[in-house]
C-alpha cells in the first residue's frame, strides 16, 4: 500500500499562505499578551519595557526570523506543485517549536515579573509578525505574475 496517497498535499501557494498565517497568529498572540501585562501595570516605566522589546525585535527580525522565513520560502518554492501540508517548516524547526512552546508556557507561569516577560514576548512576537510579511509578499508576487516560485 502506498502511504503517499494519505499525505495531506496542498499547493505551494497555500503552503506559503498557511505559513504566513501561523507566523502572524503566534506573533500577534505574544504581542497582545505582553501588551495586556504592560497595560495592567500602572507605572510610567511600562513604555520603556515596550520600547526595549521593540528594539530587540528589530535585531531578532533582521538577523534571525527574516532569514528563516526567506529560507522556508525558497525551499517551498523548489517543491513540486503539490506538497505535504506540513512542509512549510524544516523538520528541525518542528523540534525547536516543540521546545519553545512549553518554554513559553513555563515562563508565563513562572514567578518572573511580567514586565520582563513582556520584553521577551514583544521581542519574539514582533519579530515573528514582521517575518510573516515575507510570506505574504512572495505569495502576492506569485499571484500577480503567475510565475512558478522564482526567487526574488
Amino acid at each position: 500500500m502506498k502511504l503517499s496517497r494519505y499525505k495531506p498535499a496542498v499547493s505551494r501557494n497555500l503552503l506559503l499562505f498557511t505559513a504566513g498565517i501561523l507566523w502572524t497568529a503566534v506573533g500577534l498572540f505574544l504581542c497582545l499578551l505582553a501588551a495586556h501585562w504592560l497595560r495592567t501595570m500602572v507605572n510610567r516605566g511600562t513604555i520603556y519595557y515596550a520600547l526595549s522589546g521593540i528594539v530587540m525585535a528589530a535585531g531578532v527580525y533582521k538577523f534571525g526570523f527574516s532569514t528563516i522565513a526567506r529560507k522556508n520560502i525558497n525551499r517551498v518554492c523548489q517543491y513540486p506543485d503539490k506538497v505535504c501540508f506540513f512542509a512549510f517548516q524544516e523538520w528541525r524547526s518542528y523540534l525547536i517549536i516543540s521546545v519553545m512552546a512549553p518554554l513559553g508556557i513555563f515562563l508565563r507561569h513562572s514567578s518572573l515579573p511580567r514586565q520582563y516577560l513582556a520584553i521577551i514576548y514583544i521581542t519574539i512576537g514582533l519579530a515573528l509578525f514582521l517575518s510573516s510579511l515575507h510570506y505574504y509578499f512572495r505569495l502576492s508576487y506569485l499571484l500577480r505574475h503567475q510565475n512558478p516560485c522564482q526567487r526574488v
